[in-house]
């Protein structure tokens, strides 16, 4: 049985954001959320000075040693790139005590995002991540039905004060960027096209959609990679390390742009 926050990816979607499905993500949670009221966002504070989100694992399966915490920890992952991971529909252990805007348990009434970053002040956040960032937030708060108020810093929520520092922006900030974008006073992001406007009419993929397995063995073919018809972490990084040897955005989608891409390699 699937818990509630089935709609994540439609919404993101939506907002012209790149999403990545993570596989069984539908039916991961510690248990089924509350009434969503808001956001909590984060920093993942990983150790990986590369990758698009090498955080990703630990955010799905939780953290060992000294600091164990069982996963899921977040519902969403926000890689380097401005890419959406969608880790969990059900409510993650992401908030700890903590208030915020009267609400107390965080854990089952806010969605969280973990964005990857070292958290250190030493890794500059990219201008495509933040701006994922932002419009993420919005289009979720727009969806709930709430105000930029709704959205938290976990350092503003977490209990005691100073107990977190994540993430390591300014919010203040941060909630004006998202009030313009819920206002429409910044341009909606193009969205990418479902499958080519003409000639070969193929669907664009991404990774964890249901995508159609013999089209995903043709990308699988020009990318000299095995063809199992999966479209799962290793295609994924073939595709972005294809986009960035065509000079092409390494997001690990393919739409009309990389097939053309891998058309014309396959021809020259």
């Amino acid at each position: 049985m699937s818990y509630s926050l089935t709609w994540l990816p439609k919404v993101l979607l939506e907002a012209g954001l790149k999403v990545a499905e993570c596989p069984g993500w539908e039916n991961c949670g510690r248990a089924e959320m509350g009434t969503v009221e808001g956001v909590l966002c984060h920093h993942t504070a990983t150790v990986n000075e590369r990758g698009n989100m090498p955080s990703l694992q630990t955010l799905i399966h939780g953290r060992t040693g000294k600091d164990a915490l069982p996963g899921p920890l977040s519902q969403l992952g926000l890689g380097r790139d401005g890419t959406y991971y969608i880790i969990a529909a059900g409510r993650c252990n992401h908030a700890g005590p903590g208030i915020w805007k009267g609400v107390t348990a965080g854990g089952s009434h806010f969605i969280g995002i973990e964005a990857e970053n070292l958290g250190n002040g030493k890794e500059p956040w990219p201008e495509v991540q933040m701006d994922a960032y932002v419009r993420g937030v919005a289009a979720i708060l727009k969806h709930i039905g709430k105000s930029t108020d709704y959205c938290a810093g976990h350092k503003e929520y977490r209990l005691p004060k100073g107990y977190k520092d994540d993430p390591n922006f300014d919010m203040n900030d941060f909630r004006l960027r998202v009030k313009a974008v819920m206002g429409g006073a910044t341009t909606a992001q193009k969205l990418i096209p479902a499958a080519e406007l003409s000639g070969k009419a193929r669907s664009t993929l991404r990774r964890g959609q249901a995508n159609d397995a013999d089209l995903v063995k043709q990308l699988q073919q020009l990318l000299k990679i095995k063809m199992d018809g999966f479209f799962g972490p290793d295609t994924e990084s073939a595709v972005r390390g294809f986009q960035r040897s065509a000079a092409t955005v390494p997001d690990g989608i393919v739409g009309p742009k990389t097939w053309k891409a891998l058309d014309e390699q396959s021809s020259s």
